[in-house]
């Protein structure tokens, strides 16, 4: 079944808004013509000069984190509705970091998925082991239980609409990376948990994307793994050439 290509740059708390217009400036004609669906996950207060700048071109812009609830008394917090309002088309939900650094659970992950679908922000949905667990063989436990505590009872019209992305946690920031093999049998595993949960028709729609230690030079052999339908790209999404060339070797696969 075809399913888009997609790749995803996570800026994570890195560019004020005039380095983000300064960076889509410059991605921008790197790009033209590519047929991937291409998407930044910015910082906040980047969020409505990103969406701006990208607003003719096949660039979607969107957050990188955000609560639960539609409104209320969390003070530091932001609603998927005024993510919308500033220009984001979809969210990070899950991401290792918030996971291991802020101690984001199973369940409140959940919370936020299911926030973002009612308010129609596309969640993309992080999961992944850390290096200990993978050692221990415990990956094909912990990535189940993972996609399975997000994405149980979701409304029912919404199934489906989201994107999943299978990041080790070992492989991030550490210039490791799994194999094409290794990533490709694991996002199997991930579309047989879609599967069990949602149903094999629905499992083959959703795109997967792998993250971790993503770059120029080993991008290629990724995404031509059946099951790897895009990238999430962290460091090398930064340097608008890095992830141009990125783009354009996903094109060339």
């Amino acid at each position: 079944m075809a399913r888009d290509l997609i790749i995803v740059g996570n800026w994570k708390m890195y560019k004020t808004s005039r380095e983000a217009a300064h960076f889509i400036e410059q991605l921008l004609p790197k790009i033209e013509g590519c047929k991937a669906r291409v998407f930044l996950a910015v910082p906040y207060t980047s969020i409505s000069t990103a969406a701006a700048a990208a607003r003719l071109a096949k660039v979607e812009v969107g957050a990188q984190n955000m609560n639960d609830a539609r409104d209320g008394a969390f003070t530091g917090e932001i609603a998927a509705l005024m993510l919308k309002e500033a220009g984001a088309s979809f969210v990070l939900l899950g991401h290792s970091e918030r996971r291991r650094v802020f101690g984001e659970s199973d369940t409140f992950i959940h919370r936020k998925v299911v926030r973002a679908l009612q308010d129609d922000l596309l969640p993309v949905l992080c999961v992944g082991e850390t290096l200990e667990e993978r050692e221990g063989g415990q990956t094909e436990e912990i990535l189940k239980k993972q996609i399975d505590s997000a994405l149980v009872d979701l409304p029912e019209e919404k199934i489906g609409e989201l994107i999943l992305a299978y990041e080790p946690v070992w492989a991030i920031g550490t210039g490791k990376i799994a194999t094409p093999e290794i990533a490709q049998e694991t996002h199997a595993f991930c579309r047989k948990c879609l599967g069990d949960l949602l149903g094999k028709r629905k499992a083959g729609q959703i795109p997967i994307l792998y993250g971790g230690s993503v770059k120029p030079e080993n991008v290629g052999s990724l995404v031509s793994q059946k099951d790897i339908d895009g990238v999430l790209v962290g460091g090398a999404s930064l340097d608008p050439e890095s992830f141009a060339e990125i783009i354009q070797q996903c094109e060339g696969i």
